[in-house]
C-alpha cells in the first residue's frame, strides 16, 4: 500500500508562486509515474502535470511555462513548483502514484487571490 501526503499549499497572491510537496511512504518510489491533478468547486478533476519514472514530464497547456513538476527519489517526494499563480489556478491540488494500481493523496488546497 502506497501512502502519498501532500503539503504546500495555501493562499497567495495573483502573481505569486508556492511549492506543493507529495510525499510518498509503502512502496518503490522510484518506479512510479507520479503526477499532479486539480479539482476546482464545481468542476472535474483534471491532469497539471506528471513525471515518468525515468524524468519525462508533461503538462496541462493552462499551465505551461508556469509550473514545473520534479521529483526527488533519494527523499520520495514529487514536487510541483508553481509561479505566476491566477485566481484560476484556485483548486484542490492532488498527487497521484501509478504503477499498474494508482494511487491518491488527500489534497492541498491552493488558493490564489486575485
Amino acid at each position: 500500500q502506497v501512502l502519498l501526503v501532500e503539503s504546500g499549499g495555501g493562499l497567495v497572491q495573483a502573481g505569486g508562486s508556492l511549492r506543493l510537496s507529495c510525499a510518498a511512504s509503502g512502496g518503490t518510489f522510484s518506479s512510479y509515474s507520479m503526477g499532479w491533478y486539480r479539482q476546482a468547486p464545481g468542476k472535474q478533476r483534471e491532469l497539471v502535470a506528471t513525471i515518468t519514472s525515468g524524468g519525462n514530464t508533461n503538462y496541462a497547456d493552462s499551465v505551461k511555462d508556469r509550473f514545473t513538476i520534479s521529483r526527488d527519489n533519494a527523499k520520495n517526494t514529487v514536487y510541483l513548483q508553481m509561479n505566476s499563480l491566477k485566481h484560476e489556478d484556485t483548486a484542490v491540488y492532488y498527487c497521484k502514484g501509478v504503477r499498474g494500481s494508482s494511487y491518491w493523496g488527500q489534497g492541498t488546497q491552493v488558493t490564489v487571490a486575485s
